[in-house]
């Protein structure tokens, strides 16, 4: 295959081999030979070596470089409370309990960019790749725990497109769902002290199993696994058979000190069946409960020089750079003059909703809005407040609260999926916090009627609650944390083994 030449001296602001290095997830070293080689367009300028990001990207696009093999986790000594980490992405989950005091011992993550900037940031944390070509046994063993070690939590945010509401919805029968269904598996088999699952908010609303409607009879009427909310209904009778106290609730990143509004779904499980309060906020929205307001797009970026040319960022197509000029900070196309409305977005403007995500800019002194995978799809635009250009990988990292110095490798598409998907630092903080607040046999408890999100009946009592009366099942027992419905026994989907797993009709 050909490889795309990139001559370093038509490029105003050219890679070192460092830089490079930190991109590819891999050595200085390496790199230089790849420059010799010509396998990797650069050169040799004094005791300087030089690439391009074209360079850098045409290289992995070509699939020049391989992603880290599969490790264990260098003998050494261990730190006071472990975690096992799951479909670890950038670490942000990681990087947020590490900020609690939490530390993890092994990553598991198939995604070749991902593997790479793990590498890159923490080489001495065990590597390994398909959830589900491990036993429980061989990954106590890459995580250099002993047999019968205790593990103190287990946390993952397992893929989330199975439950998006944004996408097909197929709930445990999609390959990603039962992903997620290995994961509790793994946990029930391993006993962790605490388990973390992390989700899209989908996760509250999507069935267990989806019949497509090519494929619905008339008359068709679904079963109760086929209702909303079945996949989580289905996942928390699994882990209160195993003995697990589980509370949850849908909450809005920004109440814990991110610069951005972002709400994702946070399970807590504990293995001496109580329940743990929900996560203590450190923000509000109007500074009420005498906590300071949530932080802003200002607040976070303050100190990167956004015309820096250290920024990397994507373009948007100039017959949309046009429209940005006419717009200020925190405007969208309803801003522009109605006469352009329908040059601006085409038939995008005869759908429903209100379509706040077309030519949008974020405001200064607001949150951003959630961070996506791309900043530069039409519906989802996430345009600089003053700049014509979408939010630079740098920006990304701040409002996520990733470090400065956090290395985020592959091409620009894989560094902006990778920060876009990750669960911002300050929630995992928080998620940490919680748990060693637990551990000390400290449950303070947020105060009363604070709201996590923009959404009702999303905590794990209200939720079961409505979630019971839709499936036609009795109501649970009162605050009992392992008061699962005695459902009969049947082979979980994921592996096979025997647990009180589904959710029938009359399992009541």
């Amino acid at each position: 295959m050909s490889k795309k030449v990139v001559k370093t001296a038509e490029i105003a602001n050219p890679l070192s081999d460092e830089e490079a290095a930190n991109r590819l997830g891999t050595s200085v070293t390496r790199v230089r030979t790849l420059i010799r080689s010509g396998a990797l367009a650069g050169k040799q300028s004094g005791k300087n070596w030089l690439t391009t990001t074209e360079a850098v990207e045409a290289y992995l696009e070509t699939g020049g470089a391989k992603p880290p093999e599969d490790r264990p986790r260098p003998k050494g000594p261990l730190p006071e409370i472990k975690a096992l980490s799951f479909f670890s992405g950038a670490m942000g989950l990681d990087l947020g309990l590490e900020k609690a005091g939490i530390h993890v011992l092994l990553a598991c993550e198939m995604d070749k960019a991902c593997r790479r900037t793990i590498t890159a940031n923490r080489p001495d944390v065990a590597l390994l790749g398909d959830i589900w070509k491990y036993s429980a046994d061989e990954i106590r063993d890459a995580a250099g725990l002993q047999p019968g070690e205790d593990i103190d939590v287990m946390v993952g945010g397992p893929p989330c497109q199975a439950f998006s509401t944004a996408g097909a919805r197929r709930g445990f029968k999609d390959e990603r769902g039962n992903a997620f269904l290995r994961y509790i598996d793994l946990i029930l088999e391993m006993r962790p002290k605490y388990a973390v699952i992390e989700n899209v908010r989908g996760l509250l609303s999507a069935p267990m199993a989806h019949t497509p409607h090519s494929e619905r009879a008339e008359g068709w009427v679904p079963d109760p696994e086929e209702k909303p909310g079945g996949a989580l209904f289905h996942v928390l009778q699994m882990l209160r058979a195993g003995g697990y106290g589980v509370s949850f609730n849908l909450y809005n990143a920004a109440n814990f000190g991110v610069p951005q509004s972002r709400e994702r779904v946070v399970l807590i499980c504990s293995r001496d069946g109580k329940k743990l309060p929900h996560l203590m906020p450190t923000h509000s929205q109007d500074g009420s409960f005498g906590l300071p307001k949530w932080r802003t797009l200002r607040d976070a970026l303050t100190g990167l020089d956004a015309k820096s040319g250290d920024h990397d960022h994507e373009n948007f197509p100039e017959d949309r750079l046009r429209f940005y000029h006419m717009l200020g900070p925190g405007q969208y196309w309803k801003h522009l003059p109605e006469n352009l409305h329908r040059e601006a977005l085409g038939r995008s403007l005869d759908s429903g909703g209100g379509k706040t995500g077309f030519l949008r800019r974020l405001a200064w002194d607001k949150p951003s809005c959630t961070l996506v995978t791309s900043p530069t799809m039409p519906a989802t635009d996430i345009c600089h407040p003053e700049e014509h250009r979408p939010l630079s990988i740098q920006e990304y990292m701040r409002v996520q609260q990733f470090p400065d110095d956090w290395v985020v490798c592959g091409s620009m598409s894989d560094r902006y999926r990778q920060i876009g998907n990750a669960v911002p630092v300050g929630l995992g903080e928080a998620v940490g916090r919680a748990i060693r607040a637990h551990m000390a046999g400290n449950d303070a408890r947020p105060p009363v009627g604070f709201t996590y999100s923009r959404y009702k009946d999303t905590d794990e009592v209200s939720w079961e609650a409505q979630t019971r009366k839709v499936m036609g099942l009795d109501a649970a027992p009162e605050e009992s944390p392992s008061g699962a419905a005695r459902l009969p026994k049947k082979a979980s989907r994921a592996t096979g083994k025997v647990t009180p797993s589904s959710v029938e009709v009359g399992a009541a």
